[in-house]
């Protein structure tokens, strides 16, 4: 099994930013893309962004440009740093990361419990 712990989540003023934690532990033997969702009241989970065993990334259109993730892969943690933080970015932001437990498994998807923020206006 393999664990994700999500951080950084808290309420901020719009223009402000957080930098949010992704913490994977458990029997890993190789991560592939991790990524963070989120998921406002009444809405759909959105992809937010992704990055790749080699360090491509993906943003969505909604935060390219004020958001950066990374990951540090001797830790399986990823980053995800939000600036100018608008009132609709709140949500809560869940952690996603595609995983092989050994060598024979297959690529397994795991999510955390989800860190909420929350952009006052």
């Amino acid at each position: 099994q393999v664990q994700l712990v999500e951080s950084g989540g808290g309420l901020v003023q719009a223009g402000g930013s957080l930098r949010l934690s992704c913490a994977a532990s458990g029997r890993i033997f190789s991560i592939n893309s991790m990524g963070w969702y989120r998921q406002a009241p009444g809405k759909q989970r959105e992809l937010v962004a992704i990055i790749t065993n080699s360090g491509s990334t993906t943003y969505a259109a909604s935060v390219k440009g004020r958001s950066t993730v990374s990951r540090d892969n001797a830790k399986n943690t990823m980053y995800l740093q939000m600036n100018s933080l608008k009132p609709e970015d709140t949500a809560v932001y869940y952690c996603n990361t595609i995983v092989r437990a050994d060598v024979r498994s297959d690529w397994r998807s795991y999510w955390g419990q989800g860190t909420q923020v929350t952009v006052s206006s």
